[in-house]
């Protein structure tokens, strides 16, 4: 879950000016099982119900949406790690969150479906290289447009603030107090608008400002940046006020990186939510729907999750996780 800088993890721009974003990982989770088969690679999404047999060279055209991810993180292993010759199994997968809800769900599948096959072929590679060859097979495998920080939240887990730079990326682990924890799970609700966004055109105007050195747009996205290192002192300090104007500060922001970023529906539920308490609001991931973050105070977080589910959408509060991927053997 994003609080700072998200945008600027889109490699148009860091790669020019230097990224960094502030995020933090929450109980939903993304599944991988990896197990022998007969013959051949079965890939299976049990959330959606579908199972389908998969050679290395099955078309794109003929496989379901959902199991693209699956046929590409298949064929990155064999590729790379098992000399291209490909080996019998099944892989199977579902997910906490919808796909397109703004909480990086993809890119944590992949990130689950890699670390299975860590795990199982014993390759012995880092949270580095894990997180990096999640982001090869979404970003340029797959070409699904997105930023870089996703891959990274959900290897390493926890509180982080990651830098991007043109060649390397740095995850900075934040050790925040526990009391301060219990805080902020008693003060953040998540609210799902019922819309799974579409990012990719939130993404290319994101990526044309990155190119128009002296466009506004470029401005909101340096602002955003600098968010995130504003953000970083407030949860070290336990800065509740802090963090509440930070993300008051970077939803307007990143409101003006595209006009596609809000909707009627959000600002809406938006309006709703600050008339039963909240004080801060920002739409998870690049926007156009999914969820929405929302900050109140604790005494007033049950009325404001009574109106928010009363105006349709699941809401619940935000149960912070300090774990990242993790993978065993039964």
């Amino acid at each position: 879950m994003g609080l700072a800088g998200g945008g600027t993890d889109i490699k148009d721009f860091y790669s020019v000016h230097g990224g960094a974003v502030l995020n933090t990982t929450i109980n939903r989770y993304a599944y991988a099982e990896l197990s022998r088969c007969d013959d051949g690679f079965i890939a299976e999404a049990l959330d959606s119900g579908l199972h389908q047999q998969i050679n290395g060279d099955t078309p794109v055209e003929q496989l379901p949406r959902q199991l693209l991810l699956h046929q590409a993180v298949y064929n990155k292993i064999v590729a790379d790690f098992n000399s291209a010759t490909p080996f019998a199994c099944r892989l199977s997968t579902y997910c906490d969150a919808p796909i397109g809800s703004g909480l990086g769900s993809s890119s944590t599948l992949v990130v689950a479906m890699v670390k299975a096959f860590v795990e199982a072929l014993n390759l012995g590679i880092d949270d580095y290289e894990i997180a990096e060859l999640a982001y090869t097979i979404e970003r340029e495998d797959c070409g699904l447009a997105g930023g870089r920080q996703d891959q990274y939240s959900a290897t390493f887990g926890g509180f982080n603030f990651i830098e991007f730079e043109h060649d390397r990326t740095i995850v900075n682990p934040l050790r925040v107090k526990n009391w301060f924890r219990c805080e902020l799970e008693s003060s953040l609700l998540l609210h799902f608008t019922g819309v799974s966004r579409q990012s990719a055109e939130v993404i290319e105007d994101q990526t044309k400002a990155a190119h128009e050195q002296q466009s506004e747009k470029l401005n909101f996205l340096h602002n955003l940046k600098q968010e995130a290192r504003t953000m970083k002192e407030a949860v070290l300090k336990c800065d509740r006020d802090g963090i509440r104007e930070s993300l008051n500060r970077s939803w307007q922001n990143k409101a003006q990186t595209s006009s596609k970023v809000s909707s009627p529906v959000i600002d809406e539920r938006i309006a709703l939510a600050q008339q039963h308490g909240a004080e801060a609001a920002k739409v998870s991931g690049a926007g156009g729907g999914g969820f929405i973050l929302f900050m109140t105070h604790p005494s007033r977080a049950i009325q404001l999750r009574r109106a928010l589910l009363e105006a349709g959408g699941e809401t619940n509060f935000c149960c912070l996780s300090e774990h990242g991927a993790q993978a065993w053997r039964i």
